[in-house]
């Protein structure tokens, strides 16, 4: 098993999420299981997908063997990190953190395993920053640290053109206490994070060595950048959330359908758990026949299933099927139906005995912009019904030909949809 707890390094290595570490981390992993902790910002209502980077690095640490604990930062959310801002954070209330780091919690639960001998463990630093008092904080923590030490730090350094305020100067010593109280409280001796946050963790690993006399760790992930040079996880609609009402599971699939052939190789090895032989066969496929988008799907279908369920990972992949012309209307599940109508235009018209004008359900569903344009399309076979091609003939519907639960899914052209519900 010792060899097991060392290898976790070239697993991270392999599957492109290790950066840097601290000197000796190695003979550390390899002498048994230690306890690495990740801090998770509650500054939004959700992780993004720039979030799976730190996790899958917990993830492979459990799997080696290893106790992760993710510290939901509820207390340090009240100041903000500058790490990788140009400008200072605006303030949130008590209640925003709180209400966020709760969801937060609930985002990470699918990840790791919280049974077991690696058993992960939830902190949250509220516990002990909110009722720590200045003069406490100053005497405890601020003593350890000179100015010039902390202006060395590249998250300052970057800042102070611009201006940092006291208050977010003081953020590293907060994160570097989060590091001590952990070690007291969980025995740990390592903490992950991205490469932007090396300053903040080896300023935990001074004040413990000096505080504690003990030695501990530091481990950092690579910044994600995509092929096409743009941020990882930002798309034109913004962040890529793994809440589902902030970013729809088929989005979410979406973001991952769209990878760059140069970019889905890196994601299969830093995003799924994948073995190592399936993605290499998967780097062949895309080699060789681009077009067919196999590794990508692979990809989407894993990533999706882990945050948002197997059910909800086929539904995703149901509709970007039909959506991007591989799928068959008339197949579409109940499930599948509901979650298009939240992708495509979808309105309800009531049920006629004489049948469902042609004309007016196009223009209904804002499809065409008249009766006119609607005629001249379906006279050039533009328009189409449950994927089927209309007839210049075809002036109405009959109930025949409705989809599951009453449905009819329209079509112009080649890729623009709306769906109908006929009450």
């Amino acid at each position: 098993m010792v060899s097991d707890h060392k290898r976790v390094l070239d697993e991270l290595a392999w599957r492109g999420l290790l950066h840097q570490y601290t000197e000796g981390l190695a003979e550390s992993l390899a002498a048994g299981p230690v306890s690495a902790y990740c801090g998770f910002d509650p500054s939004a209502p959700s992780l993004h997908v720039g979030s799976l980077v730190p996790i899958m690095g917990l993830v492979h640490l459990q799997h080696a063997g290893h106790r992760p604990i993710a510290l939901v930062g509820a207390g340090t959310g009240m100041i903000g990190d500058p790490s990788g801002k140009r400008t200072e954070r605006q303030l949130m209330t008590p209640e925003m953190v709180e209400a966020n780091a709760a969801r937060i919690h609930d985002q990470l639960e699918r990840f790791l395993e919280f049974t077991g001998p690696a058993a992960a463990r939830m902190r949250n630093n509220a516990e002990w920053l909110l009722p720590l008092s200045a003069i406490e904080f100053m005497r405890e923590v601020g003593k350890h640290f000179t100015v010039n030490y902390m202006m060395q730090k590249e998250a300052v350094k970057a800042r102070l053109e611009e201006g940092i305020s006291y208050t977010e100067f003081s953020y590293m010593l907060l994160q570097a206490y989060d590091y001590l109280e952990l070690h007291r409280r969980e025995g740990c001796t390592l903490q992950v994070g991205g490469s932007d946050q090396w300053g903040n963790i080896t300023a935990g690993i001074e004040l413990i060595r000096k505080v504690a006399g003990a030695q501990a760790h530091a481990l950092t992930y690579p910044l994600f950048i995509s092929a096409s040079g743009a941020k990882f996880g930002k798309t034109e609609a913004g962040a890529v959330w793994l809440d589902a009402d902030l970013t729809s599971p088929y989005r979410f699939f979406q973001f991952w359908v769209n990878a760059d052939d140069r970019d889905v190789g890196k994601y299969l090895r830093s995003f799924t758990l994948l073995p190592r032989k399936t993605i290499e066969e998967l780097d062949g496929e895309t080699a060789a026949h681009p077009e067919r988008r196999r590794a990508q799907h692979a990809l989407a279908q894993d990533v999706t299933a882990r945050v948002h369920g197997e059910e909800a990972a086929r539904v995703a992949g149901e509709v970007s099927a039909l959506l991007f012309g591989k799928g068959e209307p008339k197949s579409l599940s109940a499930k599948a139906l509901q979650a298009l109508a939240a992708e495509v235009p979808f309105v309800r018209v009531p049920a006629d005995g004489a049948g469902l004008d042609v004309l007016e359900l196009f223009t209904t569903a804002k499809l065409v912009a008249s009766k006119g344009a609607a005629r001249r399309l379906l006279e050039q076979g533009g328009l189409y019904v449950n994927g089927d091609r209309l007839a210049a003939s075809d002036k109405t519907l009959g109930r025949e030909r409705l989809l599951n639960g009453g449905h009819l899914l329209l079509r112009k052209g080649a890729r623009e949809y709306a769906l109908v519900k006929v009450d």
